[in-house]
């Protein structure tokens, strides 16, 4: 009895061991920052500023990708490869700005309100005007047509 009791002991001892050293080794691998290999680093692309966007005639006001997704979190209008459009339905306020984002290796002809072409991975900051509301505005991109609905209100 006393054997079977030791033996447990061990047995449990034993796969408590492997399970911690199996935790430590997990948590080690998963810490490991990988090791950067491209030569060609990847440029964080700034607004596409020429005509079109909010920012025309003033490039040193342009504003980084990054900054961009957070000041238009809840203003943005994402163009997939496919020049799909998400969201494909939106509303705006008159004179609320719009950040038009390209996904695409390719340069896109876009029509919001007008026509203006986005840089390949590029996006644009574009205001959102009408003289009549409320308007309805259709997204054009490239040869897709009405991939996006815009409603501006007062």
């Amino acid at each position: 009895m006393e054997d079977t009791k030791n033996k447990n002991l061990w047995i449990g001892l034993a796969v408590v061991l492997v399970l911690v050293a199996g935790f430590l080794f997990w948590s080690m691998k998963k810490a490991v920052a990988p090791a950067v290999t491209d030569s060609n680093p990847v440029v964080e692309p700034t607004e596409d500023v020429t005509p079109g966007s909010v920012n025309t005639g003033s490039p040193a006001a342009s504003i980084s990708y990054a900054n961009a997704l957070i000041k238009y979190k809840n203003a943005r209008l994402q163009l997939d490869p496919t020049c799909q459009a998400s969201p494909d339905k939106m509303t705006f306020k008159n004179g609320a700005s719009l950040m038009v984002d390209n996904r695409s290796s390719a340069q896109r002809t876009v029509k919001v309100g007008s026509v203006f072409s986005i840089k390949a991975y590029g996006f644009k900051i574009i205001k959102l005007s009408s003289a009549t509301l409320p308007a309805t505005w259709y997204v054009d991109c490239g040869k897709s047509q009405n991939v996006s609905t815009i409603l501006i209100q007062k």
